[in-house]
């Protein structure tokens, strides 16, 4: 039965790079026996095919169909065996495990002492690099052998690992809950989007206090601090208050900056840190300060002392070229940015299976915005189709409606208007399922039904109307965050100016930032 690559084995060695086949080849031929085993015969069929086909695997004869399972699932655990013995990846914390291993072997070979030995060691390393919970994990272990065993340790030795197990444990409660109170509130930006109404930023609001543990900042260590900046950053995001992420984002990257070390064992939270910092500033509309920063960022994950696997080049790719799109939304440069959209789809295909579905689709609606930008209405529409056309998209909701308003601006503009009506009356019914018609939404939708009963030289008025009509909405705390994904003021002024868009965007940018230098 054909996969189309999805099989977890497949993709593993699909993953793998040369230096890792070639080890993994020679740690199974460490032992003759295994020169000719199926699991090594196995890998050197899918090694070699495009895509993962059990017809294929069954026809060669390597294995029974009986056996394929068994097979295959000890030849995926030696893969990863073989990958844990590589130096590329082992960090501070296997280098921790494997000390704790150690101690836990001699210890039940009765050689106390040499067990204690090592874990005093380890532990000091686990603390030194904010590993809390080994640390935690290896005070317990100590424990447990000075509890059982007469070890003749220093007097003091009781409450000594009494105090340090729990002041360790009250530190892994606070970066327990704040991590928690983290996620929960991440899961709920990547549902829905920001806060729609007064009642929902009310919720977000006890709900955050509620559950944000008492702490004081000057005991809290490096992951303390991480978990607490990172909830706030998204309490803030929720709110759409950017001055605020703005700060707890700074705070969040300037703790790596403070412990360098930090970046090479949490290469993705220093990733994600900036990636918000970045996100932050944008929607506060300050490309200067924008370029700067992301300035320091590339020049830091190009620094050869930089973490380089699979994963953080994938996240790395991901948010160097968000933030490479948004530096042109900041002040209408779009046309500039169309050169960025072939050499990102070319890249996006070599990270199919690292990237997931809801990344893709919101680069779709970053092509799709620039074009809009760019005045080409058809390339818009290609790419939003790919969003609402994908029935399986477990995407943010917010993200979801607003392709689809887009979808009927870009129709109208590009003169596509002969089935507006079924796109009106779909993009209303989705609108309504998703709970988020809001008058921003109502007025578009009524303001575009409307259009066919309007004569030509009466199109100005009705634009300068509904101008009017959305201007009032520009600064309200629930109705704004329906121009951070779409400009449709600027998009209004275009029409009643007879300019193109990013021609106005371009205008009422230089004139804000000649205000503030001013």
């Amino acid at each position: 039965m054909t996969k189309n690559q999805k099989d977890n084995l497949f993709l593993l060695i699909k993953s793998l790079s040369k230096s890792e086949k070639r080890q993994f080849k020679l740690y199974v031929g460490r032992l003759g026996v295994n020169s000719d085993s199926k699991y090594l015969n196995l890998f050197n069929l899918l090694d070699k095919t495009d895509s993962y086909d059990e017809i294929v695997i069954l026809k060669s004869g390597i294995v029974k169909k009986q056996q394929l399972a068994n097979v295959k699932s000890h030849l995926y655990k030696q893969i990863l065996i073989s990958l844990k013995l590589n130096p590329s990846h082992q960090n501070i914390r296997s280098q921790i495990r494997e000390q704790l291993d150690f101690a836990s072997i001699l210890y039940h070979k009765g050689l106390y002492k040499q067990s204690l030995k090592i874990l005093d060691k380890a532990k000091d390393v686990a603390i030194q690099n904010e590993e809390k919970n080994l640390a935690f994990e290896i005070v317990e272990l100590e424990k447990i052998i000075e509890a059982q065993y007469i070890t003749r340790s220093i007097n003091t030795r009781a409450d000594e690992l009494t105090i340090q197990a729990k002041e360790l444990s009250s530190l892994n409660v606070i970066a327990s809950k704040l991590s928690n109170l983290s996620l929960q509130l991440y899961s709920t930006i990547l549902k829905t989007g920001y806060v729609k109404s007064k009642d929902e930023s009310e919720e977000v609001k006890r709900y955050f206090r509620a559950r944000l543990p008492k702490y004081k900042i000057q005991q809290l260590g490096f992951r303390e601090k991480l978990w607490l900046y990172n909830a706030n950053l998204w309490y803030n995001f929720l709110l759409q208050d950017f001055k605020n992420c703005y700060k707890y984002a700074s705070k969040w990257v300037d703790l790596f900056y403070e412990n360098p070390n930090m970046i090479q064992l949490n290469p993705v939270f220093f990733l994600k840190g900036n990636n918000y910092l970045l996100e932050s500033i944008f929607f506060m509309r300050n490309k200067p300060k924008f370029l700067e920063v992301f300035e320091q960022f590339k020049s830091a994950i190009q620094d050869s002392s930089f973490p380089k696997d699979e994963n953080i080049q994938s996240i790395s790719f991901l948010y160097s070229n968000f933030h490479d799109i948004n530096k042109h939304f900041i002040d209408g440069s779009f046309k500039e940015g169309l050169d960025l959209i072939p050499k990102i789809e070319k890249t996006l295909t070599q990270y199919r299976t690292k990237i997931d579905e809801h990344h893709k689709m919101i680069f779709y609606y970053k092509f799709a915005s620039l074009h809009f930008g760019a005045g080409n209405n058809k390339e818009c529409i290609k790419y939003l189709d790919k969003i609402i056309s994908n029935k399986s998209l477990s995407m943010r909701e917010d993200l979801l409606c607003f392709s689809r308003v887009l979808n009927l601006v870009a129709h109208y503009e590009a003169g596509l208007d002969y089935h507006l009506d079924s796109l009106l009356r779909s993009t209303y019914k989705f609108l309504i399922k998703m709970n988020d018609l809001h008058e921003v939404q109502k007025e578009m939708i009524k303001f575009i039904k409307g259009l066919q009963d309007i004569y030509p030289h009466e199109l100005k008025n009705a634009f300068i109307n509904l101008h009017a009509t959305l201007k009032q909405f520009e600064d309200h705390p629930f109705e704004r965050r329906a121009f951070l994904y779409l400009d449709i003021i600027s998009w209004l002024e275009s029409k009643i100016n007879r300019k193109p868009v990013d021609q106005i965007i371009q205008t009422k940018y230089a004139e804000i930032w000649s205000k503030k230098l001013s």
